[in-house]
């Protein structure tokens, strides 16, 4: 995948915990190190979108609609 080079800020404290993982080479450089941050964060954002949008189903309509397609399905299937 491409890459695009990016200039960030970040505060001193910040900066010295991800600096600290690298010493400790839980990664091999800063970016890699912000990169997984990111990939991780927009990962969760996405999981918890899902969340709320799987919230505002209806329990009793996504039943009824699941039941009806098994209900065809299963005409369908041939018998053993």
């Amino acid at each position: 995948m491409a890459r695009s080079k990016i200039a960030i800020t970040l505060d001193e404290a910040t900066l010295a915990r991800v600096d600290r993982l690298v010493r400790q080479a839980m990664f091999a450089n800063r970016s890699q190190a912000i990169q997984a941050a990111i990939d991780e964060k927009l990962e969760r954002i996405e999981r918890s979108r899902l969340a709320r949008e799987c919230a505002k189903l209806d329990k009793r309509v996504e039943r009824a609609l699941a039941d009806e397609e098994l209900a065809e399905d299963l005409a369908a299937w041939p018998e053993f």
